[in-house]
């Protein structure tokens, strides 16, 4: 569900639930909530990019390497990842994503905006299977090797929180 109307959680920042609120509301008055970025590799290792659709409430028409989403109201991350990776890829049968680590991701608000404030869980999932992302989320897409997503990290605009991620992850790997 993509509706403004889909409940989340709100928390505080040590990721406790402290009340619920539409996604609507949640994004309008920059309440912290939880969302997940999973990073898909196909069965050569390449990593899953893709443009955002200009009709996204989040960073439309932006670059991103990571699937994902919001976490819905008493939904656990785990659930949330397997369920934003199957969707977004448009396939079934995934592995369960790999939890790698969680962040507080945090931006001022633009323009008077709200803050926008969220806990994120990343993950790492194989995707064997061909995919066919969905079309109101994904503008563009394909596997791309990992040096060429770092070259490209220059070169196109990304998702400010997938960029954060992505770098923390290059940062968490030994």
């Amino acid at each position: 569900m993509m509706s403004a109307d889909e409940i989340l959680d709100v928390v505080d920042e040590l990721d406790r639930v402290v009340g619920r609120a539409p996604r609507g509301e949640v994004y309008a008055r920059g309440l912290r909530h939880r969302c997940v970025f999973v990073l898909a590799r196909d069965g050569l290792g390449r990593v899953f990019v893709h443009r955002r659709t200009a009709s996204k409430p989040v960073f439309p028409s932006l670059y991103d390497m990571f699937v994902g989403g919001v976490v819905g109201a008493g939904e656990s991350y785990d659930a949330a990842a397997l369920r934003e990776a199957e969707e977004e890829l448009g396939v079934s049968g995934l592995p369960r994503p790999t939890p790698l680590f969680r962040f507080l991701y945090e931006e001022a608000g633009a323009d008077g905006g709200a803050a926008r404030s969220w806990w994120s869980a990343v993950y790492e999932v194989r995707c064997e299977t061909p995919v066919n992302p969905q079309t109101e989320e994904v503008a563009w897409h394909s596997f791309v090797p990992e040096a060429e997503l770092e070259r490209r990290l220059e070169e196109w605009e990304w998702a400010p929180d997938g960029l954060a991620a992505y770098r923390r992850m290059r940062d968490f790997r030994p």
